[in-house]
């Protein structure tokens, strides 16, 4: 199915990484659901820029019914499932000066993470797997990080449950791969900027820029374009990936 054919829901889609991968597939022609949990002004905004293609629907993505509720308006909306779901929700700043060490990180942060990230995740995938099943097409992009990888600053919840994203990106993509259904991850290192990498210094983001091949920090556009990527009809025989896109800081 091309770009502009699909019907695109991105949790998360009202600010940072969410916000410009709506904007990257509204470029394209998508129809895009904005899923927001907090930010309606954001998000109303960002439907004010495509008001031919966009939709802002409020759920918490940890609520199951809500997510499920959310799915079916937009369906009503648009007249036909939705083909393709990014799963971008996330509740984090990065501040390494802040962050909880590993000797007194209390499990109540770990579980937060999963919960949005991991259980956000199999939220969105539940809900819209049935119609894409109607279909016998659909492209779910999980959006991880390079941290697990290379953990430069040890974020011990968010980069534990970004991991567990991943193998459950893996193992969905072999069980929903016979209904025409591919999933992948897309994995950024820090971005410049966001709200979630607001708090990080100038200087790190400096230090990062450095030690690319391409002398450059991603930003959310260019982290974005990847993700186009796995919705695209050239990624059609591509499942169960992971592409890190942090402009070659991570080369394994």
């Amino acid at each position: 199915m091309k770009l502009e054919e699909q019907i695109v829901l991105v949790t998360g889609g009202a600010r940072g990484v969410g916000a410009a991968v709506i904007r990257a597939f509204a470029r394209e022609g998508a129809r895009v659901v904005i899923n927001f949990r907090a930010s309606e002004d954001a998000a109303r905004e960002l439907v004010d820029e495509f008001p031919e293609q966009a939709v802002a629907l409020r759920a918490d993505v940890t609520d199951r019914e809500a997510v499920m509720e959310m799915v079916a308006m937009a369906q009503d909306i648009f007249g036909a499932p939705v083909t393709t779901v990014v799963n971008n929700a996330l509740d984090y700043s990065f501040n390494g000066d802040g962050r909880s060490q590993l000797t007194n990180i209390d499990w109540s942060e770990m579980e937060s993470q999963f919960s949005t990230v991991v259980r956000g995740a199999l939220n969105a995938i539940q809900a819209t797997v049935p119609g894409m099943s109607e279909i016998g097409f659909g492209r779910i992009v999980n959006i991880g990080t390079n941290l697990f990888q290379n953990p430069v600053v040890p974020y011990h919840d968010y980069t534990a449950a970004k991991a567990a994203l991943l193998s459950l990106t893996r193992t969905a993509a072999a069980d929903l791969g016979p209904m025409g259904v591919t999933v992948n991850m897309v994995s950024g290192g820090l971005l410049r900027t966001t709200d979630a990498s607001a708090a990080t210094p100038e200087a790190v983001f400096d230090l990062i820029a450095g030690m690319t091949p391409l002398r450059s920090v991603t930003t959310p556009a260019e982290f974005a374009d990847a993700v186009l990527f796995f919705a695209s009809p050239w990624s059609r025989a591509v499942t169960g990936q992971n592409l890190v896109v942090d402009g070659g800081l991570v080369r394994d």
